[in-house]
């Protein structure tokens, strides 16, 4: 069984093995698929249209699949990795180990967010961006600029306590833990940490950073935390809602999975921690 650890408690040996299969991903190309598919998504989903990936109730399961599609293509390389998770809520410094030089590496330069230390570097050759949003290759961050605050422990809990799944009207404006915690309203949970990481991670190329598998895992391990407080609180909506996802409903691209088979993590992974 996967077990997807806090990052902060990763050995030396399991940070080399996950950069290492990250890098064997970029290598073989496999890596940039998951980049486009997400952009792909990102820009197709629309408060007035169809949505499936974001400004949508099927936010957190349609990640969870994208998730475990991209876990298992690290396993396909070491069947020993998993996803680990970032918790900003409490590991919230620029100085944190997660931003050391052994594994996410640091923030950009000011001139231009360009990465300059860690195993995604440009200068280390091994990490060029090709699904882009512009003409830069080189992996950008900016951290703590765009905004200073990652967000605390108090505005994560008082999201966890919403009671209900979600609500009409269904998109970036609608109440509820799903779109408090994707951030449209209320604290700004999950948009909040894209903007602070900033450079790639702040657009829909945001796969680009690795660090964004870390900062969704912990965004997935929070719906689990949610729906073991409130386990009367179901997925919504269930049936017969334009433009959006229902329970039963397949979603895109995969057209082989439905909401209602993601609600349990726990046939595919489990986390360190509840």
């Amino acid at each position: 069984m996967t077990v997807r650890k806090n990052q902060a408690v990763l050995t030396a040996d399991e940070k080399r093995r996950f950069v290492a299969a990250l890098l064997e991903l970029k290598r073989s190309g496999r890596y940039d698929s998951f980049v486009t598919t997400h952009n792909a998504f990102i820009v197709g989903d629309t408060d007035n249209g169809e949505r499936t990936g974001h400004r949508s109730p099927s936010f957190l399961p349609w990640h969870r699949r994208f998730l475990l599609e991209f876990e298992r293509a690290l396993q396909e390389v070491d069947a020993s990795v998993a996803l680990p998770y970032w918790d900003w809520s409490t590991d919230r410094s620029i100085r944190s180990s997660l931003w050391a030089p052994d594994f996410m590496g640091g923030t950009g330069r000011s001139r231009d967010g360009q990465v300059l230390d860690g195993p995604f570097a440009a200068s280390g050759g091994n990490w060029p961006i090709k699904v882009r949003v512009d003409g830069r290759t080189f992996l950008r961050r900016s951290l703590g600029t765009a905004v200073r605050d990652l967000p605390t422990p108090a505005e994560v809990e008082s999201v966890l306590a919403m009671p209900t799944y979600d609500m009409a009207p269904w998109n970036s404006a609608s109440d509820g833990f799903r779109n408090h915690l994707e951030g449209w309203r209320g604290v700004n949970l999950h948009n909040r940490v894209h903007v602070w990481v900033g450079g790639q991670m702040a657009t829909g190329a945001s796969p680009n950073d690795p660090v964004f598998w870390l900062h969704h895992a912990y965004i997935d391990k929070l719906w689990a935390d949610w729906q073991r407080r409130h386990p009367g609180s179901g997925y919504l909506p269930t049936a017969g809602t334009p433009n959006v996802i229902d329970l039963g409903d397949t979603m895109k691209p995969w057209n082989d999975v439905r909401p209602a088979d993601l609600l349990d993590h726990t046939p595919h992974y489990t986390f360190d921690a509840a």
